[in-house]
């Protein structure tokens, strides 16, 4: 973490206190993974083809992330009266827009991973914060004249990051801050020279260099001059002037009932009214939208307000969790085995969900309207049908395989799952028949699903690279894209416990049906 500027012998006491704080950060394991996860999270850019599908993946490869997702796509604030239920990340992206879920899911990621912290109450009322900033500023990015406006949503999630670690890391510190913030009146910049000797925005911004953030979100956490700010001349101004004025409406949203509210909203208005283009009916009226959002934010995160616990965090919110297939033996064919008994909640110990029928329907339904709205490329709508398949029967890894003609192999083009990356490039065997599970599913067009793939008529025909790269696989299945005769490629799944309970005849309708619609849609391409 780079050093900071040696103070002068009478503020030695700020500085010792600094060197110790950065100790502690530094000492803290957990922080450089969050670190390369954002930074991973930030990158991504939805002027990318790929980028949809990369964070698609990192979503789905965190089980918690993807619930919170999907519950947020599901709330009624972002459902039309007509839409059937969200049960795919793909899908949540295509609803919600790829920079809302981009956004919201960093959010999760902050809260997930720092809300465990000792002094839960201090980093809690910071996290909302951050989380309020973010709403407001994602407000402000759907007006932004600019290109690539979503980023100035990011610096204000990032703007009280300096807040934030020292609450995490020395509440001690962050008591004796907040003490002279609110008690004593001084501002945040004194406050924080006065106690650590450096200001909390170069404290957020050495950290955030150590993630490796692009440099225009760090120079939008720069303070703005005191006074009313000029309207921007450029992007990296207006990102700045949007991070400075989200940080300080959060603490009104909380606040919207209070007596004091409409004076500092007035105050606001008057500082940045001229720069951004605000006026009483607009600031409202983001106030009122910002307001919902973060309520639906909330809700996904199953997150609940509270009353602040002191008087030194009176302008907070605390945040409390709640508890919260030559010939096919008959052995490889779709079998099918029992409902479920009804039961619509929980999975069979394989991980397939008790309503597995019903999630496949839905995904079905997902598919059908993203093809059917003509905005979608052909891999987008691949990807969603084979995330609708890995996530209603509770596979592990999946991939699709598609021939190239060039090389006579089969090479998986996508892949999603358990260590996705390796296996994807390792899912690869030529065209040419070896008499394996693979090609005699291709050769016959049958659909197979394997309960148990060790035993030894199963095992017999799986091909050497399949054993070494999925060698923990114990079920799996293997639907061959066929079309008039000539085979196009396969999709395939896979988990690591044995799945007894096989699929039910609804179920194998539904698969075959989600097979063809990635059919149609690679004959559309």
């Amino acid at each position: 973490m780079p050093d900071f500027p040696d103070l002068p012998a009478a503020a030695g006491n700020a500085g010792a206190a600094r060197q110790l704080l950065l100790q502690k950060i530094s000492q803290n394991e957990d922080l450089p993974a969050l670190g390369r996860t954002v930074a991973r999270v930030v990158q991504l850019t939805s002027s990318d083809d790929k980028a949809q599908s990369e964070l698609t993946y990192f979503i789905l490869s965190d089980v918690a992330l993807t619930q919170k997702i999907l519950r947020l796509a599901n709330t009624v604030f972002y459902r039309t009266a007509n839409s059937t239920p969200v049960t795919t990340i793909s899908r949540a992206i295509f609803v919600l827009g790829f920079d809302l879920i981009k956004t919201s899911a960093l959010a999760m990621l902050l809260v997930d991973r720092l809300s465990d912290r000792q002094h839960a109450h201090s980093v809690h009322a910071e996290l909302m914060q951050a989380l309020y900033a973010s709403v407001i500023g994602r407000e402000m990015a759907r007006k932004s004249p600019y290109q690539g406006g979503e980023e100035a949503a990011i610096s204000a999630l990032f703007k009280n990051l300096g807040r934030l670690l020292v609450a995490a890391h020395d509440h001690a510190l962050y008591s004796k801050l907040i003490g002279l913030i609110e008690t004593d009146g001084l501002s945040p910049a004194q406050a924080s020279m006065q106690v650590l000797g450096c200001s909390l925005d170069m404290l957020a911004e050495s950290v955030l260099q150590e993630w490796q953030i692009p440099h225009p979100i760090i120079r939008a956490l720069a303070p703005l001059a005191s006074g009313a700010p000029k309207p921007a001349r450029n992007r990296q101004e207006w990102m700045q002037q949007v991070a400075a004025f989200s940080a300080e409406a959060a603490h009104l949203l909380p606040r919207a009932g209070a007596a004091d509210a409409g004076e500092r909203s007035a105050t606001l208005l008057a500082r940045y009214g001229a720069a951004l283009n605000l006026d009483p009916g607009s600031i409202d009226q983001m106030f009122n939208a910002a307001g919902r959002e973060i309520n639906m934010q909330l809700e996904s995160m199953q997150l609940e307000l509270a009353p602040a616990a002191s008087p030194a965090a009176a302008t907070a919110v605390a945040v409390t969790v709640r508890p919260a297939a030559p010939t096919l033996p008959d052995e490889l064919l779709m079998v099918h085995g029992n409902t479920g008994d009804g039961q619509t909640g929980g999975s069979y110990p394989s991980g397939k969900p008790f309503n597995a029928g019903a999630l496949l329907l839905a995904g079905m339904q997902d598919v059908t309207q993203v093809m059917a709205s003509g905005r979608s490329k052909v891999n987008e709508i691949i990807l969603l049908a084979m995330e609708t398949l890995y996530s209603s029967m509770g596979f592990h890894f999946a991939a699709i395989c598609i021939k190239d003609q060039k090389s006579g192999q089969y090479r998986a083009r996508m892949a999603m799952g358990k260590n996705h990356t390796v296996r994807q490039a390792g899912f690869v065997f030529p065209a040419a028949s070896a008499g394996d599970i693979f090609h005699l599913a291709l050769e016959n067009d049958a659909d197979l699903i394997i309960a148990d793939a060790t035993t030894g008529k199963i095992a017999a025909l799986l091909p050497d690279w399949h054993r070494k790269l999925q060698a923990d696989t114990r079920s799996f299945i293997v639907l061959p894209l066929v079309v008039r005769g000539v085979p196009l490629g396969l999709l395939y799944a896979d988990r690591t416990t044995l799945a007894p309970e096989g699929v039910t005849p609804d179920e194998a309708a539904l698969i075959k049906a989600l097979k063809g619609q990635v059919l149609a849609a690679l004959q559309a391409r």
